[in-house]
C-alpha cells in the first residue's frame, strides 16, 4: 500500500457545502439559454467557467456576459458559503499532523475573494490554492493536481486528492493521485469506480483509511 504525503482537496461540494447552490444557479442559466439540456448544471460541474463559456457559450458574447453577471452577483450577494460537515475540524487535524495541503478548485480569484470575507480562517489551512487562473486546462485535465503537488514538494502518486463531481474524480485518476471520492453530488455507485475510497463527508469512519504517512 502507497504512503501518502499530502493532501490536495477540490474546494465546491468537498470544502464548502455550496453545490445544492450552484446547482439553482446554472439550473436558472441552463433554463434562460440551453433549455434543450435539462441537466446543464451537471453537465459543467468540475468545469471553470472559460471552459463553460469555450464549450456552451462560444459564440455569442452577450450571453456570455450575462451569465457572467448573473454568476458573479449570486456568488457575490445571495450564496452561504459553509464547511461540509466536519471539513474544518479534518483540516485543522491534517494541520496537527504536519501533511502539506492545497485547494485544486475551478473558481477563479474573484470567487475566492469571496470565500475569503465569509471564511477567513479557511485560508490558514492550506499551504497553496490553485484556482482557474492559474492553469491552462481545466478538469478532466489533471493540470490543476499537477501543479498543487509540485507546489506542495511532492510527487501526485504521493498525494490523496479529494473531489466530488465527474470532471474532478477524472482529473484526480489522471494525475495519479490516490482518490477520495465524496458522495456530496453524485450517489456514491457513481463515484465509487473512480474512487479508492468513498466518504460521505468528513465525519465518515473510512477517513482513518486513507494511507497518511
Amino acid at each position: 500500500m502507497r504512503t501518502l504525503r499530502a493532501a490536495i482537496f477540490d474546494l465546491d461540494g468537498v470544502i464548502l457545502d455550496t453545490e445544492s447552490q450552484y446547482n439553482k444557479v446554472w439550473g436558472r442559466i441552463g433554463k434562460l439559454f440551453h433549455p434543450e439540456v435539462p441537466d446543464f448544471s451537471m453537465r459543467i460541474k468540475g468545469l471553470t467557467l472559460n471552459k463553460i463559456f469555450d464549450e456552451w457559450f462560444s459564440e455569442n458574447d452577450e450571453q456570455r456576459d450575462e451569465v457572467y453577471k448573473i454568476l458573479y452577483d449570486f456568488e457575490a450577494q445571495e450564496m452561504v458559503y459553509r464547511y461540509v460537515e466536519g471539513a474544518d475540524a479534518y483540516l485543522k487535524g491534517l494541520r496537527r499532523r504536519g501533511i502539506p495541503t492545497a485547494v485544486a478548485t475551478s473558481s477563479n480569484e474573484q470567487k475566492m475573494s469571496d470565500v475569503r470575507r465569509s471564511l477567513p480562517e479557511m485560508f490558514d489551512l492550506f499551504d497553496y490554492i490553485v484556482t482557474a487562473d492559474k492553469i491552462s486546462n481545466s478538469k478532466p485535465n489533471p493540470e490543476c493536481f499537477l501543479l498543487a503537488a509540485q507546489e506542495l514538494g511532492v510527487l501526485a502518486e504521493q498525494c490523496a486528492v479529494y473531489e466530488d463531481s465527474i470532471n474532478g474524480l477524472k482529473a484526480a485518476r489522471a494525475s495519479g493521485a490516490y482518490v477520495v471520492g465524496l458522495s456530496t453530488t453524485y450517489p456514491k455507485e457513481r463515484v465509487c469506480p473512480m474512487s479508492d475510497i468513498v466518504i460521505r463527508n468528513f465525519t465518515d469512519d473510512k477517513v482513518d483509511e486513507i494511507p497518511y504517512r
